[in-house]
């Protein structure tokens, strides 16, 4: 490592904690790396599962942020942060959260600190599937269809879902919320010192995939367009933002108050937020009509595409397509499934039941002894199921199962939907029914590239990024086979905070464009699944039976719900 080559810090979000990467700008090569988990978060605060409950407090955030960044300067050494010129924020969303006129999210002031309505409102949560619901059918009254950008249907995951719903529930919440930010515009705004909420800068990335904002409509939809859906809007759209920017441009620089916490200068560029995927996209390397699948808990699937060879397509069912929301100067298209790793946690959980259940109670051994013994069972129960799993012959008859755990993100998002299992039998062990899910896990992503490619938009290969692509080359192997193509992983397995890093070089000036800062500092890629051609043709016969059974459970459920 040069000991006078430029340093930068990309800072991510994740759904448990938080990581900073300290790298060297002009070649990649990770410095430091630390991590947070969030207190509040991991002891299940503020959240009510059962009623799809998910909210984080900002003090996680805050807390998480000062400890990463002096967590990576203290293994880096007494010279590196004199050579920090950039630190760049990607977060997971939506995730937005209401604030005073300065700002400040309302849970950091007296009276609603344990208001969970008062805190950041978790990509994940699903209270507002109403509203969404709502939103569809107002958008239908209006002839300019304010939701083709965005696909076509509003999702309970994003941000005006939430804002209506959090209005409507807490009326002291409603009577304190001047305005209403998401995480990854509001943590470059704390660390510039920001105090005065109208000169955030917004992110292009959020306010375009979640907020319906597009520049084809002069900003956001009118007013009457929020007013007349409930007038509890009145006055949002315009204490919220008409310019968005796209995260090659600082957001500001770094604070007195934030450079003496971290032990940095006030030189230091901050970059415009935007989301966790989006960066990801870009630490992994992204091509164009390349589908980046960022892997974890959920999945977000990304795809950039020249402008000019999108001009007239809209691909319905989606995340949005937004100019400039993961390569400025290109379109960025989302897409993503609501459960990924989610899935096969929920069926680790399951199985664990008698060691969380029985072992506690044991008169064998001590308390000591079960915790240590539940920890490590549970450490190997995925890996071991995974190995047993592709021993298993595959056939046309097997079990098959639906991915909608936590309701389908996309194609057509609805987050009503649930998951099922069918064919099941006297033979239908844990590894069986644990490849089924890996199955329709698959399934899921290959319904995403299908509706891409019927809507005009080629995907030519794809990418695995996550921890998710790193760790379970069974997995990675069924999505190869499934989808009839190769995936390519990438050698990072922080690839949402190394392009974060990428964009922190880029906003201070050491690189002209994003794609340059990608190419010197990329990591490139470590390894490669093939598809297994015959297995592939079975998959395709039982990709058939997985949307049959698709259909008939969002038939149901929507005739019983009607």
């Amino acid at each position: 490592m040069s000991t006078h080559a430029p340093l930068v810090i990309g800072i991510d979000y994740g759904t448990d904690s938080v990581r900073a990467l300290l790298m060297n700008a002009l070649n990649g090569e990770e410095i430091a790396t630390s991590v947070f988990q969030y207190p509040r978060w991991k002891k299940g605060l503020y959240c009510e599962p059962v009623k799809n409950q998910f909210r984080q407090h900002p003090l996680d955030y805050v807390e998480g942020l000062e400890a990463t960044v002096k967590g990576c300067l203290k293994q880096a050494g007494a010279d590196a942060a004199s050579r920090v010129k950039g630190i760049a924020i990607d977060t997971t969303g939506s995730t937005p959260v209401a604030v005073d006129a300065t700002g400040t999210p309302l849970a950091l002031l007296p009276g609603f600190e344990e208001n969970p309505h008062a805190m950041f409102v978790l990509w994940k949560d699903h209270t507002a599937t109403g509203e969404a619901a709502e939103i569809n059918a107002h958008a239908l009254k209006y002839t300019t269809n304010y939701l083709q950008y965005v696909g076509g249907i509003y999702s309970s995951e994003w941000f005006w879902a939430k804002l209506l719903r959090t209005l409507r529930v807490d009326e002291k919440v409603r009577a304190a919320c001047y305005s209403w930010v998401e995480h990854c515009d509001w943590i470059p705004y704390l660390l510039t010192g920001g105090n005065d909420v109208s000169q955030m800068k917004r992110g292009v990335c959020s306010a375009g995939h979640k907020a319906l904002w597009a520049k084809e409509f002069g900003g956001l939809p009118p007013e009457e367009f929020f007013t007349e859906l409930d007038p509890l809007l009145t006055g949002f759209r315009n204490r919220l933002f008409t310019d968005t920017y796209t995260s090659d441009k600082p957001a500001g620089q770094l604070s007195k108050e934030w450079a003496n916490k971290l032990g940095l200068t006030t030189d230091v560029v901050v970059a415009v937020g935007a989301f966790d995927a989006h960066m990801g996209a870009v630490g992994g390397e992204i091509e164009p009509y390349y589908l980046s699948k960022v892997m974890g808990t959920s999945t977000c699937d990304m795809l950039v595409a020249p402008k000019k060879q999108m001009d007239g397509k809209l691909v319905a069912g989606i995340c949005g397509q937004v100019d400039g929301s993961i390569i400025p100067g290109m379109y960025g298209l989302e897409a993503g499934q609501s459960a990924f790793g989610d899935t096969y946690a929920w069926f680790k959980n399951l199985l664990s039941w008698p060691l969380e259940n029985l072992l506690s109670e044991s008169k064998i051994i001590d308390k000591a002894t079960a915790d240590k013994l539940k920890e490590e069972l549970e450490g190997q129960m995925i890996e071991k199921l995974s190995l047993e799993a592709a021993k298993l012959s595959l056939q046309a008859t097997d079990e098959i199962a639906i991915d909608w755990l936590n309701g389908r993100r996309t194609p057509d998002a609805n987050q009503l939907l649930k998951a099922g299992i069918a064919g099941l039998n006297l033979a239908s062990d844990a590894p069986r029914i644990f490849k089924s899910l890996v199955e329709a896990t698959c399934f899921g992503a290959k319904a995403i590239v299908d509706r891409f490619v019927a809507q005009g938009v080629p995907v030519k290969g794809l990418i695995g990024l996550g921890g998710v692509a790193k760790k379970s080359p069974y997995i990675m192997q069924t999505m190869a086979d499934v989808m009839g193509m190769p995936i390519k992983i990438h050698k990072s397995e922080q690839t949402c905070a190394r392009g974060a890093a990428m964009f922190a070089a880029t906003a201070t000036g050491l690189y002209p464009m994003v794609e340059e800062a990608m190419e010197a500092m990329g990591q490139g890629f470590d390894a490669e699944y093939h598809p297994d051609h015959k297995k592939h043709t079975i998959h395709q016969e039982r990709y058939e039976k997985f949307k049959a059974l698709g259909h008939f459970i969002e038939t149901k459920m929507t005739a019983n719900n009607s």
